[in-house]
């Protein structure tokens, strides 16, 4: 049978295999009010074109942003993919083990991560860098759990303009490991004061640069407090073309820096799939999450590649092991290394540039829109606009004329009523300017 379904013996079976009387006991560790909220509304057993069809008439109701002017970003965002990229990711070169333990074939994988590894270092500034993680948040999550192998101690301190799911991944996760997490309140207006809390209590510090509300940030005076009180820095980087353009957060004195690689990857997703980049200081190698490829030279003196460091929980390392993520985002490391190098230097450079001259001509627009008002002043290709009503009621609206003008902060933090007037838009080479024009246009209907 296609879909191979199990029989109720096959249920049964496998539950006194177990000790379960029922299903129901497999999931009682989870809150009840969780089970209830999971219930879902669906129909019963449909054919297979039914159910294409009925999933295409629910697709059609999305907007995406291949059909309208689109200025979504808050972590995952939209640029242009050559189509060379898809043509290269499925040559056979790159199709062997996804795990790749034996190097004689697997030097396509070994090959594309070595150079992965090395075009992430480059571009953070760091010393190093790992073979890639699930996510951004993940990897985020990750760093703090290295900061507190590397510094034995268990207490993290997580800036107000990070982006709040990573906060929340590193904060779930944390529990787990007795970290004590402190996430700061949101700060949209940039009045935060990081180094006053520094202190020898600390783990490490974890920032963002672009923050989630589009702030630059120079950490270096952030960087030598952490390092008098022996605390780590992390720096987070939600889109990686800003390293195009801004000072790497290695020259900063990062000592951590995580990333999220999806924006040079592919496309956006409904949020995924992404990619982490992952990059730190040599000397701590060792406690560093996920795997290394290194180059070598086989007996006959010819280049090659091999694992040179693979400490995960697969290895058999179990409560020892520096992660606990079970995916490294091989395919999507995969895309975004090709990416990187049809860019090269300069065509990533100048792709930064773009970015943000696009973004400076949206800046202009909006803020020439009555009640308007552009929040911060030193941005990428992102920043809030400050609004004279409600930011989601607004995108509702210019989503209704066909406008994706960005995302209400209040989604992101429906706690802080005092963040409901606050939209996050983004602009990137895939804008035109009339696409900006529309957007200005459509905002001076809807808030008129």
């Amino acid at each position: 049978m296609r879909y191979l379904p199990l029989t109720q013996d096959n249920r049964t079976e496998m539950l006194a295999a177990i000790g379960a009387k029922n299903v129901d006991e497999l999931f009682c560790d989870l809150p009840k009010s969780a089970l209830a909220s999971a219930k879902f509304n669906l129909p019963n057993t449909q054919s297979e074109m039914s159910v294409e069809r009925d999933l295409g008439k629910m697709a059609a109701k999305n907007l995406n942003c291949g059909q309208a002017p689109s200025f979504l970003g808050a972590g995952n965002y939209r640029h242009h993919t050559p189509a060379s990229l898809d043509y290269i990711i499925q040559r056979g070169e790159f199709l062997t083990a996804y795990t790749p333990y034996q190097p004689e074939i697997s030097q396509g994988t070994l090959q594309a991560i070595y150079e992965f590894q090395t075009q992430v270092a480059l571009m953070t500034g760091m010393e190093v860098a790992n073979a890639s993680m699930y996510d951004g948040a993940t990897a985020c999550s990750e760093a703090v759990a290295m900061a507190c192998r590397v510094t034995k101690r268990t207490r993290a301190l997580i800036s107000g303009k990070v982006h709040p799911h990573y906060a929340d991944v590193t904060s779930t996760s944390m529990k787990f490991l007795n970290v004590d997490v402190d996430c700061l309140a949101p700060d949209p207006f940039n009045v935060e004061d990081l180094i006053g809390r520094v202190d020898s209590s600390l783990a490490c510090v974890v920032v963002q640069t672009p923050s989630f509300f589009g702030h630059l940030s120079n950490f270096t005076a952030l960087a030598e407090a952490c390092r008098s009180a022996g605390v780590l820095l992390v720096v987070c980087v939600s889109d990686p073309v800003s390293l195009g353009a801004l000072i790497p957060p290695g020259r900063m004195g990062a000592d951590i820096v995580v990333a999220d690689g999806q924006s040079l990857a592919g496309p956006m997703g409904f949020g995924g799939p992404g990619v982490g980049l992952f990059a730190t200081r040599e000397k701590y190698v060792r406690q560093m999450p996920g795997r290394l490829a290194g180059e070598t030279t086989d007996e006959d003196g010819r280049r090659g590649w091999v694992l040179t460091l693979s400490t995960r929980e697969q290895h058999i390392r179990r409560e020892k092991a520096t992660s606990n993520i079970c995916t490294n985002s091989g395919l999507i490391a995969l895309a975004f290394s090709v990416h990187m190098t049809l860019l090269g230097e300069a065509g990533f450079k100048r792709l930064a540039k773009l970015n943000h001259a696009m973004a400076a001509v949206l800046a202009r627009k909006l803020a020439s829109v009555k009640d308007v008002r552009v929040l911060p002043s030193n941005y990428f290709n992102e920043f809030v606009v400050e609004l004279p009503k409600d930011a989601a009621e607004v995108a509702e609206q210019l989503a209704a004329r066909g406008i994706l003008g960005g995302i209400p902060v209040s989604r992101f933090y429906p706690t802080y009523p005092e963040l409901t007037d606050l939209l996050l838009v983004t602009a990137t080479e895939t804008n035109t300017m009339e696409d900006i024009d529309a957007f200005t246009g459509a905002l001076k209907e809807v808030l008129s």
